[in-house]
């Protein structure tokens, strides 16, 4: 297993840079990997990205999600990989995001790449594209918040 942290200060408020990351069918718009994502419900998603040039798809489950705290997610099939992403709060107009990621790399060119660190960097561009997209907007395209627990709907 690999693993990855990155983190970056997005100049929006909290509840904005949440609420936006809860648009998870938003994210090919910023993560450059990623094909598409199709939220089947409130707790499961449909992923297809290009990973070491190989199109790969997998569903995944979200696990724990806490309004404008976190989200922790685990993949259900296909290319392993779980995680968190944190939204710490530092003033009225800024927050940190924290993408945590363990994965499975399959092959020996992406062992490579992750040993060489191609992985946190394509997180960190990800991240980069993220809060280059919600500054530009200034406002989310929509928000979910509902609470998950043990990967169940609570709220």
């Amino acid at each position: 297993m690999a693993t990855v942290t990155e983190s970056i200060t997005v100049n929006c408020p909290s509840t904005t840079v949440y609420d936006q990351w809860t648009q998870f069918e938003e994210f090919p718009r910023f993560m450059e990997a990623v094909e598409s994502v199709t939220q089947t419900d409130d707790t499961h998603l449909h992923w297809v990205a290009e990973i070491a040039g190989k199109r790969h798809e997998w569903d995944a489950e979200i696990t724990e999600q806490s309004p404008d705290k976190g989200i922790a997610w685990r993949a259900l099939d296909g290319h392993y990989n779980s995680g968190h992403v944190y939204f710490e709060r530092i003033d009225d107009n800024t927050t940190k995001v924290t993408v945590e990621m363990e994965h499975e790399t399959e092959g020996m060119v992406e062992a490579l790449g992750s040993a060489l660190g191609v992985d946190s960097r394509q997180v960190k561009a990800d991240l980069e594209r993220f809060k280059e997209y919600i500054e530009s907007r200034g406002t989310e395209t929509g928000a979910w918040r509902g609470e998950v627990q043990s990967g169940e709907r609570v709220r």
